[in-house]
């Protein structure tokens, strides 16, 4: 059985190039320099009419992982009332810990959508703590790469959390410098799902070959 592959894209023709690549599920994103913010609701609703992929979208609003939780509330709704039905968020506090409050304020908007709490895990004080709270939010997916310099340096992270994941009743996305080296041994771990950024990209945006490759070497 094949794994998830998510892609992420910035734009329509993004998403039509991933979905004719192979992708199960897209990312939907602006500004990749920031590790992707959130899109325009314009941008969300050329997107869904461009594929019928589940697309979550990002709910960010700067670079780094704090929140202002009324702001993306308001966000949320703008988003919601695009079309959006699937979402990606988390935030830390000043001490490195996840933001529970704030996750908790702006999940309340989502009304039961389903979302992915993002790669806010990996930049966490303590990684296991940030798991734990992150599962207790009530996410389906928890994006990671298992360390905040990437793949190569969170695969012993990946690996245990892979063990895990039907315990902990999320699923693991693996993300985050992720190279089609790093799948073999991720598969015999037991992950089930990836997401790619960089590895979908070639002359700046998303090639269906790019895509391609990585739905045949996850089939």
């Amino acid at each position: 059985m094949g794994a998830l592959l998510e892609v992420i894209v910035l734009d329509a023709a993004e998403a039509e190039a991933a979905q004719a690549g192979g992708a199960d599920r897209l990312e939907l994103v602006r500004d990749l320099a920031a590790d992707g913010i959130t899109p325009e609701p314009s941008t969300v609703r050329s997107v869904l009419a461009a594929t019928d992929l589940p697309v979550r979208v990002m709910v960010r609003d700067q670079p780094d992982f704090a929140a202002d939780a009324e702001v993306l509330r308001r966000r949320v709704g703008q988003l919601r009332e695009a079309g959006a039905r699937e979402f990606v968020l988390g935030f830390l506090d000043a001490y490195g810990q996840v933001d529970v409050g704030a996750t908790r304020e702006v999940v309340a908007e989502l009304d039961g959508c389903p979302w992915t709490f993002h790669r806010a895990v990996d930049h966490a004080a303590d990684y296991r703590l940030a798991w734990d709270q992150a599962v207790s939010l009530g996410p389906d997916t928890v994006l990671t790469a298992g360390a905040p310099g990437g793949v190569d340096e969170g695969l012993s992270h990946l690996r245990e959390r892979a063990e895990r994941q039907d315990v902990d009743g999320v699923a693991l996305l693996v993300g985050g410098g992720l190279r089609q080296e790093h799948v073999a041994d991720l598969r015999a771990a037991g992950a089930r799902a990836f997401h790619i950024g960089t590895g979908a990209r070639e002359g700046g945006s998303v090639q269906v070959e790019r895509v391609r490759s990585w739905r045949e070497l996850l089939s």
